[in-house]
């Protein structure tokens, strides 16, 4: 795997691997200064529907971002008028593909193929760097289910949320039923999930699918990769260390989250960070934390 002409200690690193491209996506370090990685949703044609190199290639990025010392926090945006228009149909896993045939074979096929779709989101969940999302225009159905696996979400004031799937006489099964309750609530996730009804840009954030909104995508864009650079400034392992407790403790009684916690802390309390952080506070400076 050669990295391109970046000489023989790049081969193969994570870095070069992610200049070798996607087709339904692209990667990109907007800013060289920060520790900050884009990943846009690239088929603006399409409305950036989810179709199976995508479902191959977000687990990929994100395993390539998980590993690259120079990425400390990730955006998740779209190109295009719109965020994600869903699944594309005729996909493995949609609507239009369902089994026809001996059922017992057909129905594990499928059942394989949903799962794998699944793994491709829980993906950006299992990063270990934050996702941050920014969402604008429309965000249909698998989209949503992207954006509910991401740590952060933000809007622009035109975004549109809807989960369609009880339209289309299925049932999601990419994340949202078992996300949605944890982040917005229960009555809310029922809500959004049986009425199949658009929620706006303003009614997401009151429910709390989305924690900021901006006037527009410029100010969006901007906005989260001032929200990322903040988050790559600070201890990567702290930061890290947070993202791997809060979803532990998404999924466990507080009793066994304080108790996973305070594992944590045990090692990483000694970490030169700590003694960082606390000595520029007394210098009234700003730490300089260590690379990853």
């Amino acid at each position: 795997m050669a990295g391109g002409g970046d000489g023989d200690g790049d081969r193969g690193s994570p870095e070069a691997e992610l200049r070798r491209g996607f087709k339904t996506l692209a990667v990109t370090r907007p800013d060289p200064s920060a520790a900050v990685y884009e990943v846009r949703l690239n088929r603006p044609a399409r409305l950036n529907a989810l179709s199976p190199d995508a479902f191959a290639e977000i687990p990929r990025a994100m395993a390539l971002l998980d590993r690259a010392p120079a990425a400390r926090a990730v955006v998740l945006s779209a190109a295009g008028p719109h965020f994600c228009a869903g699944i594309e149909l005729g996909s493995p896993g949609s609507p239009a593909t369902a089994p026809s045939g001996d059922p017992a074979p057909a129905a594990e096929g499928l059942r394989r193929a949903i799962l794998k779709m699944q793994a491709a989101l829980t993906a950006i969940e299992r990063c270990r760097k934050p996702v941050v999302a920014a969402v604008h225009g429309a965000c249909v159905g698998g989209g949503v289910e992207v954006v509910a696996a991401c740590d952060i979400r933000c809007c622009s004031k035109d975004a549109t949320f809807v989960l369609r799937e009880v339209d289309m006489a299925i049932v999601a099964d990419l994340g949202a039923l078992q996300r949605l309750p944890r982040i917005v609530g229960y009555g809310n996730a029922a809500d959004l999930a049986l009425t199949g009804r658009k929620i706006t840009a303003m009614e997401a954030k009151e429910m709390g699918l989305v924690t900021r909104v901006f006037n527009s995508k410029q100010e969006l864009d901007a906005g989260v990769a001032k929200i990322a650079k903040e988050i790559s400034e600070k201890s990567a392992w702290a930061v890290m260390g947070t993202k791997a407790v809060l979803l532990r403790s998404r999924d466990i009684t507080v009793e066994q989250g304080l108790e996973h916690v305070a594992t944590w802390n045990a090692a990483m309390l000694r970490s030169y960070d700590l003694e960082e952080a606390i000595k520029a506070f007394l210098e009234k400076r700003k730490p300089v934390f260590s690379k990853l």
